[in-house]
């Protein structure tokens, strides 16, 4: 979803070519990282994988994105090893016997205790060499060029425990170092798709996850990522009456009254369907419909450049965002409207 480079009327400064995901950096050289070692790995074989259902890919080349998710089920208390190993079992069933996929849908999976799996057959094997990609189903439309990380547990208002953390951190430096990828494309799930995954405490520790995996391979930190942010039912805020308001500019039937419900729910829904938007909850347990949820897909529909003197729907949502952070802006284009939503 490229935007193209254009200045503002006003206000001295010029918006480049970006992408939903923002500008990506380049991958690490090989000298300048410190040795990251590898973390205890659990295969498919030592934790009683079905066999795949049909021919893994494996793509000749490196992913680009290290991309975080949770999976959505219960906190368990269990941290040990067999719980790891039942948890990896039951993502694979599901997936296979409820989605139909032939393997697990990501390459990695992370426990509350903090033991590691691999999930899709050969990823463990393929990661270890450094140089070619086993293609999962963990996010739709980049499956092609990130690799997957299921953390167990739900996200949304808890944070993980320890073990998870540090597991994760550890398992991150060194994916990042096989595959040359800089901490700045360490992703969370819904900086693709429009969804909660991997929970709202845990992407918001993104940032911090970045630092510590940079730190590790002695690397320079990285700046703030931009993105858009998540609505979702029940929300009540000025970004939920900005985008009914652009979902009004749609022509599409929405109250603009800053409550996230169900004829907001539906609008955004119908708008996804008409712009063939690839939907993909959380994929590792069965969730909450969220084919209706505001997020990283959706903004770039609703948005447009609105200037000053423009009327209508549009220009109502840029006043609102606008009025509430005190701001005034000649032209509101996309990167503007990031900052307004930020």
């Amino acid at each position: 979803m490229a935007v193209s480079r254009r200045a503002l009327l006003k206000g001295g400064f010029t918006v480049t070519a970006m992408t939903a995901l923002g500008a990506t950096a380049a991958p690490i050289a090989v000298g300048e990282v410190k040795a990251a070692a590898r973390p205890r790995i659990y295969t498919c074989a030592e934790w009683d994988a079905r066999p795949a259902s049909g021919t893994v890919t494996v793509l000749n080349r490196k992913p680009t994105y290290i991309v975080v998710h949770h999976t959505a089920g219960g906190n368990s208390s269990d941290l040990s090893l067999a719980h790891a190993f039942e948890i990896s079992r039951s993502i694979q069933d599901f997936h296979m016997d409820g989605r139909g996929w032939l393997d697990s849908g990501q390459q990695l999976t992370n426990s509350r205790g903090g033991h590691v799996t691999e999930g899709r057959h050969r990823s463990v094997e393929v990661l270890d060499r450094g140089t070619r990609h086993v293609q999962g189903a963990h996010v739709a439309d980049h499956n092609s060029e990130a690799i997957g990380i299921e953390n167990e547990g739900l996200y949304s208002s808890v944070d993980v425990t320890p073990q998870l953390w540090d597991s994760l951190v550890r398992l991150v430096a060194y994916i990042a170092q096989q595959y040359g990828i800089s901490p700045s494309n360490i992703r969370g799930h819904r900086d693709f798709n429009a969804t909660e995954c991997p929970g709202t405490v845990l992407y918001g520790r993104l940032g911090e996850l970045r630092d510590e995996v940079a730190a590790i391979l002695g690397v320079a930190p990285v700046a703030a990522q931009r993105s858009w942010p998540l609505l979702k039912p029940g929300d009540e805020s000025t970004k939920v009456l900005a985008a009914q308001h652009l979902l009004r500019d749609r022509d599409l039937d929405v109250k603009a009254d800053g409550v996230f419900g169900a004829s907001t729910f539906a609008a955004v829904r119908a708008l996804a369907g008409a712009n063939k938007v690839a939907y993909e909850p959380c994929y590792a347990s069965h969730t909450a419909d969220e084919s209706g949820f505001v997020g990283v897909t959706t903004w770039p529909l609703l948005v447009r450049d609105v200037r000053a003197g423009d009327t209508g729907e549009a220009a109502k949502a840029a006043q609102v965002l606008m009025s509430a952070r005190g701001l005034r802006y000649a032209t509101v284009d996309t990167r503007t409207w990031q900052d307004l939503l930020a």
